[in-house]
């Protein structure tokens, strides 16, 4: 019997989230100044998606502070779409009222995980974004969920397939049609991913599915190409692999976008991405925060580098 041939697309959207979910990781305070040299400098790698920042309280998330001032001052930057999370209807407002055109929300796939991001059950914060997504829809700003934990909760394992289908539901009759799903604690393995998704699909038509993968067991790449294989064209990635959950223990960094990049442009997908810019981005990002997240591409480079000749090649006869 005949094997069915795979779905692999032509060209992938990369959303790059190191200046939200890499930086709020970060006790060492990032000057605003800093911050914003680091998303200019991403986007001209041809990065064209950045969530940008979230707009938490301060005190939950110190180093997220400057969020209106850090939006204000890379308005200018065309062709890149921002987005930030929010985690709240004070935080879609702050979000707003700097400009931002487009917010992310936030469930947990377990009451457990929502209590500790949260400290309310995850049909109390689903019930909460409802003034958010009416407030977006009064401005015209877009709107995407995401779900956390959704392929694993550290604290209490394996999620039924029955409460990412409820969170859903929920998002398809607030109009909320765009889900991330996130391996927050990268507890997801391919086989999971891919059958997850071939439901998910089936059941939600309609809906544009993106994948945030942590790559906290090395899982990430082979969870990404998983999805691709289901039809996913949308991918969360950090550069240099930093970030992770404050509330989700030994959470470690996002996929590193450098790794994902170069690992799709080895399938032929591409990616809008200049490889070679990203990695001097992402050293620059290294030396500026000090260290790096597990980055394969940024510690052996990409293949195509193996074919230089070296510099000092010795001619024999």
């Amino acid at each position: 019997m005949q094997n069915k041939k795979k779905f692999v697309p032509e060209q992938v959207n990369i959303w790059e989230v190191l200046p939200r979910d890499g930086f709020q990781m970060e006790e060492k305070w990032i000057p605003t100044e800093e911050k914003v040299s680091i998303i200019r400098g991403l986007a001209s790698t041809g990065i064209k998606h950045i969530e940008v920042t979230s707009f938490v309280h301060p005190r939950a998330i110190p180093q997220l502070r400057d969020a209106e001032e850090v939006v204000k001052q890379v308005q200018d930057l065309d062709g890149v779409k921002f987005r930030a999370l929010v985690p709240n209807l004070r935080g879609a407002e702050r979000a707003i009222n700097s400009g931002m055109k487009k917010i992310k929300i936030l469930l947990s796939a377990t009451d457990s995980h929502s209590l500790s991001n949260s400290n309310c059950l995850v049909s109390e914060a689903q019930k909460d974004h409802l003034p958010i997504v009416e407030l977006a829809r009064k401005y015209g700003v877009e709107v995407g969920g995401s779900i956390a934990v959704a392929f694993g909760c550290p604290y209490e394992g394996k999620v039924p397939l029955e409460k990412i289908l409820s969170i859903l539901e929920g998002y398809k009759n607030m109009g909320v049609t765009e889900v991330s799903l996130a391996d927050t604690v990268g507890m997801g393995n391919p086989k999971q991913v891919s059958e997850m998704l071939s439901i998910l699909r089936k059941l939600f038509p309609s809906f544009k599915f993106t994948l945030h993968l942590h790559n906290t067991r090395g899982m990430a790449l082979a969870n990404a190409v998983a999805a691709l294989e289901q039809g996913v064209t949308d991918f969360d990635s950090s550069t240099t692999g930093l970030g992770g959950c404050p509330y989700a223990p030994n959470a470690a960094g996002n996929i590193p976008t450098e790794d994902l990049t170069h690992a799709f442009h080895e399938m032929g997908i591409q990616t809008g991405i200049n490889l070679d810019s990203l990695l001097d981005v992402a050293r620059d990002i290294k030396n500026t925060i000090g260290h790096d997240g597990g980055s394969f591409i940024l510690k052996a480079g990409p293949n195509s580098r193996l074919h230089a000749k070296p510099k000092n090649q010795i001619k024999l006869g």
